[in-house]
């Protein structure tokens, strides 16, 4: 095991509890926690897009998507569960991909992220369906037992397609700014917006399909 996984594993198991502290404290704790995100955020596609043409672009999408955050956790019925929900979706997508495209390999998904393969895809998916019924299934989250219905199954399905989808627009602007990373914050990782690329468009794409109650869950 390289160096890199090991300070990405152990970057993970600090900011993952991190995460969910603020997210199920919710009140001054979260807004404060989604409002240093969103600086970093902000400076690091600054540092990464100045002087191009969607410079502008970037920062109102990333204030939107933050504005999305903060009503997801506060505007919802089942306190912090929808926030949580869309997390561990997104979280789960990255790791599946991450294992099952370095365990499997194959055809490379894209040019545009050299790294995404179709096994990576695959993982991606099955690691957020297994993550997320466990996570319905679990006393600690739900007082009552929810159903796994098929409308659930298809949210995962598109919000893990969007987190994938968002990893690889990042990616794109990377490619176009010529760097691997948007920073160095995160050992292992890199920048903030390389932890969260798949997040920042899969919170805004869930919190329109919940705002217009396309879906109900429970």
């Amino acid at each position: 095991m390289n160096q890199e996984i090991i300070k990405r594993i152990f970057s993970s198991i600090i900011l993952l509890p991190m995460a969910l502290f603020f997210i199920i404290k919710g009140s001054f704790f979260f807004n404060f926690f989604i409002l240093i995100c969103f600086a970093i955020a902000s400076f690091e596609w600054h540092m990464m897009s100045k002087k191009k043409s969607y410079y502008i672009f970037g920062f109102i999408f990333l204030f939107f998507s933050f504005y999305s955050i903060y009503h997801l956790r506060n505007d919802f019925p089942g306190d912090y569960i929808y926030l949580l929900m869309i997390t561990l979706i997104c979280v789960s997508t990255d790791i599946g991909g991450y294992i099952f495209g370095n365990l499997f390999k194959g055809p490379k998904l894209t040019k545009v992220s050299p790294k995404k393969t179709y096994s990576g895809m695959i993982g991606g998916y099955l690691l957020s369906i297994i993550f997320l019924n466990i996570f319905y299934y679990s006393p600690y989250v739900f007082t009552k037992p929810v159903q796994f219905t098929s409308d659930i199954f298809i949210f995962i399905l598109l919000v893990s397609t969007v987190s994938q989808l968002g990893d690889i627009i990042i990616s794109y602007f990377k490619r176009l700014s010529k760097i691997k990373d948007t920073g160095k914050i995160i050992p292992g990782h890199g920048g903030l917006l390389d932890r969260v690329d798949g997040m920042i468009f899969a919170f805004p794409f869930s919190y329109i399909i919940l705002k217009l109650n396309v879906l109900q869950y429970f």
